[in-house]
């Protein structure tokens, strides 16, 4: 898995990092089951801070999408990613709600947000379609 980082942004590396292990587990590239790299490793191979890769681990196993183990590491969660409820589905609405504002003050309408949107599902789908 390709992980890409932008240290230019104001979005913190730990979210960065989160999201783009979400965005391999979502492509299949990660597979339940699958081993992640040590928090050293991978603050090692990234150069990043230790604790910005373990936070982001810990984030990442509270969300349920990774468990773990003293002997093992960091494992994709073997049963999957956790399925949506009401809760969660709030928690996107709310998340949503300022991105389509924001999208509507800049002038895009509802098609064109919709057809951004559809490409970006599109794009996840078939990213784990060539690795099988």
């Amino acid at each position: 898995m390709f992980i890409q980082l932008d240290f230019e942004t104001d979005i913190p590396i730990y979210e960065q990092l989160k999201d783009e292990i979400i965005i391999g587990i979502a492509k299949k590239e990660l597979k339940p089951g699958d081993r992640l790299p040590s928090v050293r490793a991978l603050a090692s191979d990234i150069g990043i801070n230790l604790h910005t890769v373990n936070k982001a681990y810990q984030q990442l196993k509270q969300e349920g999408f990774v468990l773990i183990h003293r002997q093992r590491g960091v494992v994709i969660n073997p049963d999957g990613a956790p399925k949506a409820d009401e809760q969660y589905k709030q928690k996107l609405k709310m998340s949503l709600r300022p991105t389509i504002a924001d999208s509507l003050c800049r002038g895009i309408d509802k098609e064109s947000y919709f057809t951004i949107v559809e490409a970006i599902y599109e794009e996840l789908l078939e990213g784990g379609k060539s690795n099988e």
